[in-house]
């Protein structure tokens, strides 16, 4: 057994500037897809506790489709698919302002705003349903109810799942090395073929990834202390 390692030999110069640039990236795409995720998310629960039929109908249709189809297959249809049905010129504008990245953006935000959604809606229907009644009693529109009484309440409870599926979204950023986006997976891969030290290289990634999504969960936790409901367990 051959445990002769060199992790200088991956921890310098350009090979350095490979890794940092990949984990950037990384961070990028994470905070993009996130608020993406975030502000579909919220709109569809708002969407579908509504009660309107057509409504809950295409919110069911939507969450369906994204959270039992891989977010790996996602990706691949918003590159490789659905580009194909737009115009020439479109395609190559969108090809001169980073498409790889911007495709990934909208393939992951979508898909976890699926589960975004859910969490929102958990914490929706944990508010009695009185304060809604209460809060419209008082003149407010279902959206002013909503924006005013319901929903900072809901996002209060449902910030312990919210944070679970952030760490999620963060590490299904890696998805995006299959259509040539050069985050954190990619920059080992290249790095993995320059130096051909393979265990220091994904090693390192690893470690990388753990120490990101601890951070992530460490947040979490304070932000779910912070923002805890009086009274609630």
């Amino acid at each position: 057994m051959n445990l002769n390692l060199n992790f200088a030999a991956v921890l310098q110069g350009q090979y350095a500037d490979l890794l940092v640039k990949g984990l950037v990236l990384t961070l990028e795409l994470t905070v993009a897809s996130w608020l993406l995720a975030m502000a579909l998310g919220t709109l569809l629960a708002t969407l579908r506790m509504s009660g309107k039929r057509s409504a809950t109908a295409v919110v069911s249709a939507f969450v369906a489709y994204h959270r039992n189809v891989p977010m790996l297959v996602q990706i691949m249809m918003w590159y490789f698919a659905l580009p194909s049905l737009l115009p020439d010129d479109a395609q190559m504008w969108i090809n001169q302002f980073n498409g790889e990245f911007l495709y990934s953006v909208i393939a992951i935000g979508l898909c976890m705003a699926a589960y975004v959604s859910e969490d929102i809606r958990s914490g929706l229907r944990a508010i009695p349903h009185g304060q809604f009644e209460a809060s419209r009693a008082l003149g407010l529109s279902y959206i002013g109810s909503m924006r005013f009484v319901i929903l900072p309440q809901a996002m209060r409870i449902a910030v312990p799942p919210l944070i679970n599926h952030t760490v999620l979204l963060f590490k299904n950023t890696s998805l995006a090395m299959a259509i040539g986006v050069a985050e954190l997976t990619y920059a080992t891969r290249q790095l993995e073929n320059y130096t051909f030290r393979t265990f220091e290289a994904y090693l390192i990634a690893s470690l990388g990834y753990l120490a990101l999504s601890l951070a992530l969960m460490g947040a979490g936790a304070l932000l779910s202390r912070h923002y805890k409901i009086p009274g609630s367990r």
